[in-house]
């Protein structure tokens, strides 16, 4: 999601005012240190690690094995061949002299030496199952027989009941691809938005790249393949994430909505007593490994490594890089309301606080009258300044007032209170919408504590949503959690006729705790001030629009035998080109978590056979067939693309990765250089729906999530996030800056949303246009009226973020033209 303005910017953050930041060591020192984390990690939760070790198996295998070897050994047979006379004879004199003894222990390192090797074999068997990926390639209806037989193997290796982090010690290592292969994928990628002359430097630029540098730096990236977990992730973490100095707000975070048409309560301090003992609820069944493995299309286990690190998380500035601070445990959550923080304990001594004894902590701090201290109220703003100018405050910070900060920072997350209403209103649905998203982005730029992995937000009307930290995890990890937060705080736990969470107070709870700040005028008053001005000055640049569209979703794609994500990477090519009039590179984001500790992978989605048939949308002498079956060729490409990239034979991280090899070694590489120079103009993801099961799309289509968004990648660019929403309901969330000539709207008042406003009843008399939606739907009859209208020149009156996507009312002239959108596959 936000990734991509951090992969675009981590250039700036190696170095800084005082020259290049030196790195740690040499290369080969930073690959050791690499595999050296990665075992630190596994040996800190050394049980789950010996429960996972042995998955498969299970420690009452173990107790099996050793009774039938006893068993055996009762009715003088030997299983071990003479081996078990031979341990005896090698056991040390304190082991006993008694012959009975001997024979137990014998038996019992017998016994585990075979588990042990039957375990490794399973896991080696299931880790070469795991890494075969034909089954992607391949329609589920008419499977191969050879993916029959893999599908029935994972079954058999799997075991019966995994947990969450079973697979982890199976999951095969991301690979490396062919640099060569990388570089013709560049060069393909880049041909449809660069001019002939600049598309032939780059190309000798490539070539002299290959020619010089690639082997060295392609035999260090293979080095660090086999020694450490990932050959890219933790470099992704460091320099993306860690070492930007820009401000975390809008440039780094991403929000996360509530639904969309319904608020189960209209009592703030109620939905946020069922909210946080949902969230605390996730965190116990994830500490216990309650939660089920991710499997994609229900079948291949995915990484389920960024879990660990939702709660108790803080990511901690430093001067040149920040570092993230994880905690085993939290029993308190830090809240913000008013200008004031306080400290709200959710455990008693024995157990979770019910929900109602939470909403009865925070009805007090509601009611608490006292004022916020001086530069209080807008000390978060800190959390959105430079990363570097946070860094030395907060020293400073942590001497006068280490109880207040280490209660925010140790805090399970961080909680919002905020004073204002916000979501859908029927008065002006597309502007709340907007006004909603942007509160969740950027708030006031000093209500957020941005330095947590999430911040839960709940306004005065009883809306929530999440403002999310990206560098510990990346959109599904939260989306996951977010899904089973929202359907258990509103179907399992649910409130009373009153609106109030189910139970009974507790009048013995002490106050919430009321934290005191030390700030001292000369060296923290004018910092905060600075850091004030600077996140206003963000946060009024921020332009957001959210909408929902209704007249039709995945179902209909599906029935035209497309994906519906590619669907909509190719209406997102014709709407930039409707808006711009070029093409631009473009960023979708893809999961690579089929490997161990996988992050993601881009999709360039701006191909040569998408360009085409953008092309042929535009041109007058091109018949609908003929442009059918050029979408068709570009949608074909796409999938081609999304699937490689998932099985880690993308272009971008491991261009990256070379490029950061490169600068250990302190080569000069003008073909990486400028590679990492490249603005994304259109950043795109997708956000997935992994927990329907939670949710009654078909009798309560309103209580699903309505998804998030993040802010574009350039500043001249858009940034763009869709989900899917039961099978008919997709909904967008745009976002562009508002200082950009490029994207800068018309001002004035926008028709509502289509999800809200009339409809016209039969086809829509925009089929008249080129409309992508007649063209895949011919032979299922008449569509939906009015879809979502991509227009070169955005009608007078409308004021939003999306000139590039629009909706119209009534439907635009013929060169105006309609495009439908789609949905993931």
């Amino acid at each position: 999601m936000a990734e991509a303005r951090q992969a675009v910017n981590f250039l700036p953050s190696l170095t800084s005012d005082r020259g290049e930041v030196e790195f740690s060591g040499p290369v080969l020192q930073e690959i050791y240190l690499s595999g050296l984390r990665s075992w630190k990690r596994h040996f800190l939760r050394f049980w789950n690690d010996f429960l996972i070790g042995v998955f498969p198996a299970t420690p009452l295998s173990w107790l099996f094995l050793f009774s039938a070897i006893q068993l055996a050994w009762f009715l003088q047979l030997d299983p071990s061949l003479g081996l078990m006379e031979k341990i005896k004879e090698l056991l040390p004199d304190w082991c006993g002299q008694h012959h009975r003894l001997r024979g137990v222990l014998a038996a019992a390192l017998f016994a585990s030496c075979l588990w042990g090797a039957l375990i490794f074999t399973l896991h080696v068997a299931l880790r070469l199952l795991l890494s075969y990926h034909g089954w992607l390639f391949e329609s589920h209806e008419a499977m191969s027989s050879p993916t029959k037989t893999w599908l029935a193997l994972v079954r058999i290796f799997s075991g019966r009941h995994p947990v969450l982090f079973s697979y982890q010690r199976s999951l095969p290592r991301q690979p490396v691809p062919s640099v060569q292969d990388t570089v013709r994928k560049y060069l393909e990628s880049v041909r449809p938005v660069l001019s002939d002359e600049d598309f032939d430097w780059t190309a000798v630029l490539a070539q002299e790249f290959l020619k010089l540098q690639a082997s060295l730096l392609q035999w260090y990236l293979w080095l660090k393949s086999w020694w450490a977990s990932n050959y890219v992730s933790d470099w992704w973490e460091e320099f993306v994430y860690l070492r930007s100095r820009n401000s975390l707000m809008v440039n780094s975070n991403y929000y996360m909505m509530d639904f969309l048409y319904v608020t189960p309560t209209p009592l703030q301090a109620a939905r946020a007593g069922n909210a946080v003992h949902a969230l605390l609820l996730y965190r116990h069944r994830l500490n216990r490994q309650e939660i089920p493995p991710n499997l994609l299309m229900g079948m291949r286990p995915l990484c389920s490594a960024q879990y660990e690190k939702i709660f108790n998380t803080t990511r901690v500035p430093g001067v040149q890089k920040d570092y993230i601070r994880h905690l085993q445990d939290s029993r308190h959550v830090a809240v913000f309301h008013r200008g004031r923080f306080f400290r709200v304990d959710t455990h008693s001594q024995n157990d979770l606080l019910s929900p109602r004894a939470l909403e009865q902590q925070f009805q007090r701090i509601l009611d608490d009258p006292s004022p916020a201290c001086p530069h209080e109220e807008h000390l978060a703003a800190l959390t959105a300044a430079p990363r570097g100018m946070w860094a030395q405050v907060r020293k400073s910070l942590k001497t006068r007032a280490a109880h207040a900060l280490e209660a925010v920072e140790g805090a399970a997350f961080f909680v919002s209170l905020d004073a204002e209403p916000a979501g859908l209103t029927r008065e002006d649905p597309a502007a709340s919408l907007d006004a909603y998203a942007h509160a969740l982005l950027a708030g006031r730029g000093h209500d957020r504590w941005f330095d947590k992995s999430f911040t839960l937000i709940v306004f005065s009307n009883g809306k929530l949503g999440l403002s999310l930290e990206h560098s510990w995890a990346d959109c599904p990890i939260t989306g996951h959690m977010w899904e089973f937060t929202l359907a258990t705080e509103c179907f399992q736990l649910g409130y009373s006729a009153d609106g109030h969470c189910k139970g009974h107070p507790d009048p013995t709870l002490p106050q919430p705790q009321r934290l005191q700040w030390d700030l001292p005028e000369q060296q923290i008053h004018p910092s905060i001030s600075l850091a004030l001005r600077g996140a206003r000055t963000l946060s009024s640049n921020i332009d957001c629009h959210v909408f929902p569209f209704s007249h039709f979703g995945k179902s209909f794609i599906k029935r035209c035998h497309l994906s519906s994500d590619s669907f909509i990477q190719m209406a997102l090519q014709l709407a930039h080109f409707r808006d711009r009039g070029q093409f631009c590179l473009t960023y979708e984001s893809a999961m690579t978590r089929l490997y161990l500790e996988g992050r993601t992978e881009t999709v360039r989605s701006c191909t040569r056979e998408a360009c085409n048939f953008v092309r042929a949308m535009e041109d007058k002498e091109k018949t609908d067939p003929q442009c059918l079956a050029l979408f068709r060729v570009a949608v074909e490409k796409h999938q081609a693309l999304l699937k490689a990239a998932m099985c880690g034979q993308g272009v971008d991280r491991h261009l990256f990765a070379l490029y950061i090899v490169s600068r250990f070694l302190h080569m000069q590489s003008p073909f990486l250089a400028q590679v990492h120079s490249e603005q994304w103009q259109l950043s795109t993801s997708q956000i997935p729906v992994q927990q329907m099961h939670l949710f009654d799309v078909h009798n309560y289509p309103d209580y699903v999530s309505s998804g998030g968004g993040f802010g574009p990648a350039d500043d001249h660019g858009y940034g763009v996030s869709y989900i899917f929403m039961g099978d008919d309901m997709i909904t967008f969330h745009i976002s562009s800056k508002k200082s950009s000539t490029k994207t800068v709207r018309p001002t004035g008042t926008r028709p509502p949303p289509s999800s809200l406003r009339p409809r016209v009843p039969g086809p829509s008399p925009a089929f008249g246009a080129r409309s992508l939606t007649p063209l895949v739907a011919q032979p299922h009859g008449p569509l939906p009226a009015s879809p979502l209208c991509v227009s070169s020149r955005t009608p007078t009156g409308w004021g939003s973020t999306s000139r590039m996507l629009c909706w119209t009312w009534p439907p635009c002239s013929r060169r105006g033209s309609v495009l439908s959108a789609g949905s993931e596959g």
